[in-house]
């Protein structure tokens, strides 16, 4: 099972932008599909956006499409989240995930239960 671990979260003001790092080990990184994930208070974790093993298929929440990027270094074995225009409405704690499955194609149509390794989570707070 792959262990991950992210980084980049922080305090930034409305408009700014702020990258995220999920740094995996103990698996083939390479072979998942990788996903971002966030919760806020009070709320459900929900989806934000997923790409697949090879970086090729992506797709995001229609909440942050055209705002965030997710990308993927598996020669690092790292899978990042720019985000940018941030707004007060994406404070939450953020989540990297890792598939179930091995070399998914298509991540459009993931959800939460087909990811089975979870990191920590990395607090974003975006200020007014």
């Amino acid at each position: 099972q792959v262990q991950l671990v992210e980084s980049g979260g922080g305090l930034v003001q409305t408009g700014g932008s702020l990258r995220l790092s999920c740094a995996a080990s103990g698996g083939t990184f390479s072979s998942y599909a990788m996903g971002w994930f966030r919760q806020a208070p009070g709320k459900e974790r929900e989806f934000v956006c997923a790409i697949n093993w090879s970086g090729f298929n992506t797709y995001y929440a229609a909440s942050v499409k055209g705002r965030f990027t997710i990308s993927r270094d598996n020669a690092k074995n790292t899978v990042y989240l720019q985000m940018n225009s941030l707004k007060a409405e994406d404070t939450a704690v953020y989540y990297c995930a890792a598939d179930q499955l091995r070399y998914r194609k298509d991540v459009t149509t993931t959800n939460l239960a087909d990811f089975g390794s979870w990191g920590q989570g990395a607090q974003v707070t975006v200020s007014s």
